[in-house]
């Protein structure tokens, strides 16, 4: 579920949530993406195991598109785009 042409420096916005548990990880996505316009890309940081179902709900409940996800050293990568 890659987006070849999307690399971490071309994300318009991020958002660290490392150390948070739900629903913060998720609060502070909609607060970003509130900011942001149509098309945008957000990078999200979690550390919360449980993140991975969450932003998958998220994205089919607000039609912004989780365009990429991953996971290394016990972080979690979201990417989302802004409808």
């Amino acid at each position: 579920m890659t987006d070849l042409a999307l690399t971490p420096s071309s994300a318009d916005r991020e958002v660290d949530a490392r150390g948070l548990n739900c629903p913060l990880p998720i609060l502070r996505t909609k607060k970003a993406l509130n900011d942001m316009k149509s098309g945008q890309v957000l990078k999200v940081v979690a550390t919360d195991p449980a993140s991975q179902r969450d932003f998958q709900a998220f994205s089919r409940q607000t039609g912004n598109s989780l365009i990429d996800q991953s996971v290394a050293n016990g972080e979690f990568t979201f990417v989302l785009r802004r409808k």
